[in-house]
């Protein structure tokens, strides 16, 4: 183990305290990233979806939203939206909320509900690819 004078850049409580980096800023960093890129892709697909089939008859809509290729592209942007979200607000929520019985109630929250809506995101498009 270091200590503070071997380390000038440690500061002596943070080494009395054992507070370091949680090695996890770069994970998070490149996750949010990758869904960020995920994202505007499988967007765009939408939109093109969406375009394609404004004014089409509600036969020729339900054969293409029962595509398994559509159906696949929605489900990826229904679980890669709200998990984009998820580390969005997390990080809001370490940033600027300071008591950390509030921030741990509001973490929890915020998981659960981007799994409410990742899930209700994907029962939907699973209905309307399964003609249920």
């Amino acid at each position: 183990m270091s200590d503070s004078r071997s380390d000038p850049l440690r500061a002596p409580l943070k080494t009395a305290r054992r507070l370091g980096s949680a090695k996890e800023g770069t994970d998070h960093f490149w996750k949010q990233r990758l869904t960020a890129v995920a994202n505007v892709v499988l967007t765009v697909f939408l939109v093109g979806l969406l375009v394609s089939i404004a004014g089409a008859e509600y036969a020729v809509v339900r054969r293409t939203l029962a595509s398994p290729f559509v159906a696949l592209m929605l489900l990826l942007l229904a679980l890669s939206g709200p998990y984009h979200m998820r580390l969005g607000m997390q990080v809001i929520i370490e940033d600027y909320v300071h008591g950390e019985g509030t921030k741990i109630v509001l973490l929890m929250l915020n998981t659960f509900f981007a799994i409410l809506v990742g899930a209700a995101s994907a029962l939907a498009v699973l209905k309307l690819s399964l003609g249920a």
